[in-house]
């Protein structure tokens, strides 16, 4: 995994090849193992272009340096990321006549690029984001993989376009505004992140998962390549019988897993002790005489799974590092984490992911994770609850709305799923219903909260993640949203962002996309049936796991931000929310603000998902406000 950065712009405007060194220095932690830049002028001097690199050496360590240049053929290459089909596709240029100088996935890529062009993308199994030079053409070349594993942020001016791994090596560019957008400080506060392409940055984007853009003449063109199939009804496609469909599954899924073991340097993998993982790893061990395993739990948590991750450990003889969080930690190294994230930490345990990174660099520098099963396999209780909201909504809307909600509302910390299952199937319209899921408000909950008035975005129809066929199903078209944007812009931004600061890769065999297209082709029962959920995932698992590991109650990565908010994060959360020094507390109706603390505090409701969501986003303005701190802070020292 690596860092790259670059722009192509016009010669009278473009910066002096020496601004790229500090855009590089910002991405040190994704690359300690080396770094490289070059440089071009085409269009006869007209424009000029920079590519910039730092390396995290996964595979042959000792060769394939870039950004990886060929002056014959005209190309350059700066790439972050690992193809893991890149034998494969090395055979099949071989046979057209290429001749390889290494044994490297970067050489691979750049020249599938020379054989297919921008087609290339179709031929690539793995996690990627690259710019490519293409000096004949005189065109800039950039993608990205399939769910948004990689990311890569791009900003326009002057006719220019500037990329990067990271927004904080945006930001190094001479010049460079850095105004909030307040209408994704808007989105911010009822999706919990902020969905693509936005930024809490102005004028910086995301380039989309699954998307290419050609940078020609001073004219920039975006292209999707690949379209999760969940967006569509299923094809009509034969039936298999229960064992085969198993078979085919668990065979897909081996497939990816061994696929993505390819690595020269030592590996592990995260194990929770949940289902997901622990098939993981049970795979791994197939191909690898000793995994290492690496768990975390947290200090006063009655549901730490460190246990049971031991006995999965235990039952698949790994090399196991389990480890403790406490609340202490969390409040030293947040600030720090924001400053990774360039954005507010929108779940608690991107904090644990990143200690659990900083414990297992010291062993390995690349780690599988159970990550994108619940996307893909129909992991979450709102699945269940999408399939089966007709019967929620065959009671009458006024008695629904002045009977049952209010006093499901008014129900204890216990029955919180319940709770916030209600609040969602309330939102009548579906769009606001799949933010709600797993946000921190509905819609009017953030007018009355919130005293921005924004001109807010439109919700596109015709855009992702709102653009599921209308005859596809419940249960897909909710996955569909997940896949484009719960999954890209939340959970793999911050696995990117928590690992990458600890200088290690994760990789994600659940999101290899020929899988997630052998499972859109069955039936829905296949993923949630009645009250299962990821039924294909438990079935197949009965060759592999014991009973007892199979059957275990989901409990996820779970942080318990609710004592620790009401305990030793109090002031800690005062000193950021109600002080006369908190930057966004004029966002706020401060009267709903302190009923909101006055609630939670005392036990009356549990608001510990809005406050964290409140918390970090004071982080992070705190941050931006104040560059000697944000220059300490974006150091992201591992």
């Amino acid at each position: 995994m690596c860092g790259i950065a670059g722009w192509i712009a016009p010669s009278r405007h473009a910066p002096d090849e020496r601004a790229l060194q500090p855009m590089l220095n910002a991405l040190a932690h994704r690359g300690p193992d080396g770094a490289g830049s070059c440089s071009f002028l085409a269009g006869r001097g007209e424009y000029r272009v920079a590519l910039g690199h730092r390396r995290l050496a996964i595979i042959d360590p000792a060769g394939a340096h870039q950004p990886m240049c060929d002056e014959a053929a005209g190309l350059a290459l700066t790439f972050n990321g690992e193809i893991y089909n890149f034998r494969e596709i090395r055979t099949e240029l071989e046979f057209h006549g290429f001749q390889f100088q290494r044994d490297s996935d970067t050489e691979v890529l750049l020249r599938a690029y020379q054989h297919w062009g921008p087609q290339c993308v179709h031929h690539l199994r793995g996690q990627f984001a690259f710019a490519l030079w293409d000096a004949g053409a005189e065109r800039l070349f950039l993608a990205r993989d399939r769910f948004g594993e990689k990311p890569l942020y791009l900003y326009e001016a002057n006719g220019g376009l500037y990329f990067a791994s990271e927004l904080k090596a945006l930001l190094k560019l001479p010049n460079m505004p850095r105004e909030v957008d307040l209408a994704s400080v808007w989105d911010y506060l009822a999706y919990r992140y902020v969905p693509g392409p936005h930024t809490l940055f102005d004028g910086i984007r995301k380039l989309p998962p699954a998307s290419a853009a050609i940078w020609h003449r001073g004219h920039l063109q975006e292209l999707r390549y690949w379209t999760p199939p969940d967006k569509f009804p299923r094809s009509v496609v034969r039936n298999l019988p229960a064992q085969e469909t198993l078979g085919a599954f668990l065979g897909h899924l081996s497939e990816a897993v061994q696929l993505q073991m390819v690595s020269d340097v030592p590996f592990g993998a995260y194990l929770s002790g949940g289902l997901d993982s622990s098939v993981i790893v049970a795979l791994m061990t197939r191909y690898c005489s000793k995994v290492k395993t690496f768990s975390v739990g947290f200090a006063g948590d009655r549901y730490n799974e460190l246990a049971h991750a031991a006995r999965v450990a235990h039952e698949f003889g790994t090399d196991h590092y389990p480890m403790t969080v406490t609340h202490e930690e969390f409040m030293h190294y947040l600030p720090r984490l924001v400053a990774c994230r360039d954005a507010p930490v929108s779940e608690p345990s991107d904090i644990a992911i990143y200690l659990l990174s900083k414990e297992a660099a010291r062993t390995v520098k690349m780690v599988l994770t159970g990550e994108g099963a619940d996307e893909t396999l129909g992991g979450y209780r709102k699945h269940v609850a999408e399939c089966l909201a007709w019967m929620y909504w065959s009671v009458p809307r006024r008695l629904r709305r002045t009977l049952l909600a209010p006093l499901v509302h008014e129900l204890p910390l216990g029955y919180r799923d319940m709770k916030i299952a209600v609040a969602s199937l309330n939102c009548e319209d579906w769009r606001e219903r799949y933010v709600r899921w797993f946000g921190a408000m509905d819609f009017a909950e953030r007018r009355t909260l919130s005293r921005l008035r924004v001109h807010e975005r439109e919700i596109r129809d015709e855009l992702p993640p709102y653009d599921a066929h209308p005859d596809t199903s419940a249960l897909r078209r909710m996955l569909y949203f997940d896949q484009t944007s719960w999954l890209p812009d939340n959970l793999l931004e911050r696995g990117d962002r928590m690992t990458m600061a600890a200088s290690i890769e994760a990789r994600v065999p659940f999101l290899d996309h020929k899988l997630v297209e052998f499972v859109a082709t069955l039936p829905d029962h296949w993923r949630v049936d009645e009250l299962r959920r990821k039924r294909v995932l438990r079935e197949a698992a009965r060759s592999i796991l014991p009973r007892e590991i199979r059957k275990r109650r989901k409990v996820g990565f779970r942080v318990p931000m609710d004592e620790w908010f009401a305990g030793g994060m109090r002031e800690y959360l005062y000193d950021h929310l109600r002080s006369a020094d908190s930057l966004t507390r004029s966002y706020y109706n401060t009267a709903v603000l302190e009923r909101i603390l006055d609630e939670h505090m005392h036990g009356v409701q549990t608001h510990d998902k809005l406050l964290w969501t409140l918390l970090t986003l004071e982080i992070w303005h705190r941050q931006y406000r104040s560059p000697a701190a944000q220059e300490e802070r974006l150091a992201c020292a591992a």
